[in-house]
């Protein structure tokens, strides 16, 4: 007697991401029932093995699990473009932008930016903004994996407007509690959300930017809710800065002095973090999440994800903003990291391209704490998975022996648009490179009319003469 599947795909170059390296299968085949994998293994012993409703050929594509974006600020998809190319990026490019930003359009962006990498093979995203209505819904509409992290700070409404570089920021500490309630709201809400597809964690935005007693509010809220907390951490010399000045240390010291150094913090970008420090916090069990395309445009700097992982820490890739990064693609970060990480030792084998593929999958699912859920092909794991065609141009042609050459081209090569179909627990969400489950024409359409009422509303602003690109404006450079 058969056994049931609801969706079989064969003939694939299957990457399962077992073990210590790929889990390469040639000719590999994996049955999926609901929403889990019940079995992976060669085309021909799953082929007799079961009666599936449905039989995906992938002939000539690699099929591997979903790519995952550790680290996201998708509203941000809204002002592509605008903060790259300067210093003090934040303060200097993005702030006129932001204190312009409304609701309607943070959230086309949000949709935007979701299609983006849902179509580049991005299955699971960490999320992090301020809530706006409509953004938890659209991931529940478009089926991806959303785990969503409602952003908490103490700063005044308007956030670094006035602010002058080097001074420290005022806390209102009543805006910080409204966050933290906020934020503790929207867990009560969506945590557990879609039959587990949408989870929460929450968002302290940086250790500068709460007073230490909400931070450690936050810490507690989190452990009485058995929830991660997802925080930039020495994202740059702005944060340290500010921490030597306020409290008198630096980040990490700091968080092991709050007892902030456990698995149960995801650490964004660590930019400004020796690689002592990084081999601390790794040792910790803290979980890192990197995005070597945004630092490496808006500070030029490579974090210190090497010192990480060789002190045996986990690393996630993250696209971060698309102001600064430009794109939320995770084919992108995969490039990005192992080609910095080698530049910057002067050594072609700090991380190979296989290391990078296990950043984007089953390393990238440990360091956001859903390990056991996601981020390999084996059985009675989440049907998370993409197949992408070989047939591309750019990622042809395919060699198996005596160098299998599959997993370089995917890293080096790919750009994301070889992605053919997604399916993100079980379930097909992009199809022949459409998404099923999102108008992608009116998400367009609206995120440009939104883009450019925003537009106009800045160029109203006599603050947006002070942005550092309106000199290369000027010069007819942009």
């Amino acid at each position: 007697m058969n056994e049931h599947a609801d969706i079989l795909l064969t003939h694939a170059h299957l990457f399962t991401m077992q073990g210590a390296g790929v889990g390469y299968i040639a000719d590999g085949a994996a049955a999926v029932e609901g929403n889990r994998i019940v079995a992976v293994g060669s085309t021909a012993d799953l082929t007799p093995r079961f009666q599936a409703d449905e039989t995906l050929d992938a002939t000539g594509c690699a099929v591997l699990p979903g790519l995952i974006d550790a680290h996201m600020h998708t509203p941000w998809a809204i002002a592509r473009g605008v903060a790259q190319d300067v210093a003090h990026w934040m303060q200097k490019a993005l702030a006129p932008y932001s204190r312009h930003l409304t609701p309607e359009a943070a959230l086309a962006g949000a949709k935007l930016n979701v299609i983006e990498a849902l179509k580049a093979g991005t299955t699971t995203m960490v999320d992090y903004t301020q809530p706006v209505p409509g953004w938890a819904e659209f991931f529940v509409q478009t089926g991806v994996r959303g785990r969503l992290t409602p952003n908490i700070n103490a700063l005044p409404r308007g956030g670094m407007a006035g602010w002058k570089i080097g001074d420290l920021y005022p806390f209102d500490l009543d805006e910080g509690q409204r966050q933290i309630n906020a934020a503790a709201a929207f867990a009560r809400d969506w945590h557990g959300a879609a039959d587990g597809r949408i989870t929460v964690m929450l968002g302290p935005q940086a250790p500068d930017m709460l007073p230490k007693d909400q931070l450690l509010q936050v810490k507690r809220l989190a452990d009485r809710d058995g929830l991660m907390i997802h925080m930039h951490v020495a994202q740059g010399d702005r944060e340290i800065n500010q921490m030597v000045k306020r409290f008198g240390q630096r980040t990490p010291a700091y968080l092991q002095e709050l007892g902030y150094l456990d698995n149960q913090l995801l650490a964004v970008h660590l930019t400004e973090a020796t690689d002592e420090e990084a081999a601390l916090i790794a040792a910790s069990g803290v979980g890192m999440a990197l995005c070597s395309g945004s630092i490496g445009i808006i500070d030029g700097i490579v974090p210190p994800s090497h010192a990480f992982r060789q002190a045996g820490g986990m690393v996630a890739l993250g696209s971060d903003q698309a102001a600064g990064n430009n794109c939320n693609n995770i084919f992108n970060e995969m490039k990005l990291t192992a080609l910095f990480n080698k530049i910057k030792y002067r050594d072609p084998t700090v991380l190979p391209a296989w290391e990078a593929l296990r950043m984007a999958t089953v390393e990238g699912a440990r360091a956001i704490g859903l390990g056991d859920e996601i981020g390999s092909l084996e059985a009675g794991k989440q049907a998370d998975l993409i197949v992408v065609d070989l047939a591309a141009p750019n990622l042809s042609p395919v060699m198996a022996a005596p160098v299998r050459n599959i997993v370089p081209n995917l890293v080096y090569a790919a750009s994301g648009h070889e992605v053919r179909d997604v399916m993100v627990a079980g379930r097909l969400v992009v199809r022949a490179g459409r998404v099923l489950t999102a108008d992608e024409a009116a998400i367009q359409a609206e995120a440009q009319a939104q883009a450019g009422a925003l537009a106009r509303r800045v160029a109203a602003d006599p603050v947006h003469r002070e942005m550092a690109l309106m000199g290369a404006m000027a010069a007819g450079q942009l």
